[in-house]
């Protein structure tokens, strides 16, 4: 079975967490792609990882959680910085195999403590530093 299954379910029909955990279309790690959008504003914020165990831990307590790749480890947004993400709500694509998450950010949400991480603007054949690092 895929989420695809489920396709034909009308508005407000209803199908188990476990259900969709199952099928959800993971790469050979386990994770799947998150896009973390500011709720009041739209504002796309970042993209990261999360597995089933990040998604729980967010479900759980409201603070968004995904994998590091890099880190190879669980990554509490705003753990160390205090720039964390409280999420409003989560949404899975009809694949299954991307996540939206709708957050409240507290302070920037890019490492480079810039609002968001999509700072690199694509201006013809060049590219264009388009924020600068909020002031701390």
């Amino acid at each position: 079975m895929s989420l695809k299954d489920y396709e034909h379910l009308k508005k407000g029909e209803t199908f188990s967490l476990d259900t969709l955990f199952a099928n959800l279309k993971t790469d050979k790690d386990g994770l799947v792609a998150a896009i973390a959008q500011q709720h009041d504003t739209g504002e796309v914020l970042m993209l990261a990882y999360m597995n089933e165990k990040s998604i729980r831990e967010t479900l759980e307590t409201g603070q968004v959680c995904y994998w590091s790749r890099s880190r190879q480890t669980y990554w509490r947004k705003g753990e160390s910085s205090g720039h964390r993400q409280s999420l409003v709500s989560m949404s899975f694509d009809c694949d299954g195999d991307a996540i939206l998450l709708q957050v409240d950010q507290t302070g920037p949400a890019c490492h480079t403590n810039r609002r968001d991480c999509f700072f690199f603007k694509v201006d013809g054949d060049r590219i264009v530093v388009d924020s600068a690092p909020v002031d701390k």
